[in-house]
């Protein structure tokens, strides 16, 4: 449509063919207090529209006269549900007036096609429209059945609730449990965040204290058995519980190895934190800034802020949390300070960088917190031309790596699982990945002190090698990208 007029301010419509979908149409347009002008060519109809009160006249819509009538109105909605006579009132129509908005009824994406063509500003096919319905319906059916089953569960609850959160949680885990732990106690449960690994990256710390979340070290536990109800949260797997799982939330399909009486796994929803806030509204709570914060946050780190894999589910939960959300935690939680340790790490991973085109590789050393090399993985995809990094770092007789791409030729996930996946444990998607190598499976090489120095050299080598190759890059003539 070429003019300037916007839908909000026009009040003045028509109706061409008012079988039932016009007439509910025209209904909801009355109501708004809008100008409806029906057209119809049967006589009886529009003799039971005007009974109605409504402003009906007899035309046949694929004849130009009908054109004619409504060459004074805004917006024209062609609804019969004859195609063809719909085309003609198109094409009458756009020999009229070119600045009128029309939409117009379709029955198949070919004939929507061909009215696009006409000029019809909009095409709608109403088997589309009902399948979109119908799906809209069982998503929230099924969203009011889960929540019906995890309420229950959670009310069965004796003495606590553990709610379980990756080894080492990042800030989708983080808030999905946090979000977890407001619906128990919103049901009366008492409930523990707990975690198996460690807090190391410094923006999950900062996230942690700055929310006050309270997480709980598995270790530090001195009664497991007090958690007769376990829960799962952004987690692929019971490893080191020695606990029975009673539910699983995640956003991620996984080779479950129990049989948990409540799933809900959603892959077409990018993160776990979007799944929790559609429970917070199925529960009708009043959320809390705390939990709004985290689950906003969660669903912003997960996505890359909308740039990553972000589906339509992620956008309206974010736009519900929004809010209701402390932004200058958030401000904060993004820019925290940097530990002596990240940045001896990000340093060393400086020094020792290896560029082959556009892909960067680097030994970090030795290292006591493996969260700072996911740190330095990500600054150094900030440097000119690099568009992949994977640092390395040795801790505890395992070869941990991190990386990260934003190349969409590359999937930094398949890389990292082609280059080490027989022989550690990978785990990743297209941006950022992360493997865990046992640091004798390069060399076979017994270790100790006498021939640490040796391996960490033959590691450095075989790493770098192993990975240039998956990369299909040669490796054979590096630079330090100077």
């Amino acid at each position: 449509m070429s003019t300037g007029v916007t839908i909000s301010s026009i009040s003045d419509y028509a109706i061409l063919g008012c079988g039932s979908v016009g007439y509910a149409v025209a209904e909801e347009l009355v109501e708004q207090g809008k100008d409806v002008l029906i057209i119809d060519r049967d006589e009886s109809r529009v003799e039971s529209l005007r009974d109605q009160d409504l402003d009906a006249r007899t035309a046949d819509i694929r004849e130009p006269e009908a054109a004619d009538l409504v060459a004074d109105r805004d917006v024209v909605l062609i609804l019969a549900s004859n195609v063809e006579a719909n085309k003609q009132a198109v094409e009458h129509i756009r020999a009229n007036n070119d600045n009128q908005f029309l939409v117009a009824r379709a029955s198949d994406p070919v004939s929507g096609d061909e009215l696009a063509d006409l000029g019809a500003d909009i095409v709608i096919n109403p088997s589309s429209v009902i399948a979109e319905s119908a799906l809209r319906a069982l998503e929230s059916g099924e969203l009011e059945y889960n929540a019906g089953k995890l309420a229950q569960l959670v009310e069965e609850t004796g003495t606590r609730l553990g709610i379980i959160t990756q080894d080492s949680p990042d800030p989708d885990s983080i808030a999905s449990a946090a979000a977890l732990q407001a619906i128990a106690s919103h049901l009366g449960v008492e409930s523990d965040i707990i975690y198996l690994g460690d807090v190391g990256h410094q923006e999950n710390r900062a996230f942690v204290n700055l929310l006050g979340i309270d997480l709980v070290q598995w270790d530090e536990i001195e009664d497991h058995s007090v958690y007769d109800t376990v829960a799962l949260v952004d987690r692929e797997t019971s490893t080191a519980l020695d606990l029975s799982v009673d539910a699983v939330i995640d956003h991620r399909e996984a080779e479950q190895e129990f049989e948990p009486e409540f799933v809900d796994i959603r892959p077409n929803m990018s993160s776990t934190s979007t799944i929790m806030t559609k429970y917070i509204q199925e529960f009708d709570m009043n959320v809390s800034e705390e939990v709004a914060t985290a689950l906003l946050y969660g669903i912003r780190a997960e996505t890359l802020d909308f740039k990553r894999d972000t589906t339509p589910a992620d956008l309206t939960a974010a736009a519900y949390l929004y809010p209701f959300a402390n932004h200058d935690t958030l401000e904060q939680v993004e820019s925290p300070s940097m530990s002596p340790e990240t940045l001896d790490v990000l340093a060393e991973a400086i020094t020792n960088r290896d560029v082959q085109g556009s892909h960067l590789v680097s030994n970090a050393g030795l290292v006591r917190d493996r969260e700072a090399l996911t740190q330095a993985a990500s600054h150094l995809l900030d440097l000119e031309g690099v568009t992949t990094t994977a640092v390395f770092g040795i801790a505890d007789e395992t070869i941990f790596l991190a990386g990260r791409s934003k190349d969409i030729r590359i999937n930094i996930g398949k890389v990292l699982d082609d280059a080490y996946g027989e022989m550690g444990e990978t785990a990743g998607h297209s941006t950022q990945a992360s493997a865990e190598i046992p640091l004798g499976i390069f060399t076979g090489i017994e270790i100790s002190e006498d021939t640490r120095d040796t391996l960490l050299e033959l590691t450095e080598e075989a790493v770098k090698r192993t990975l240039f190759d998956a990369m299909g890059v040669d490796g054979t003539e590096g630079s330090n990208g100077g």
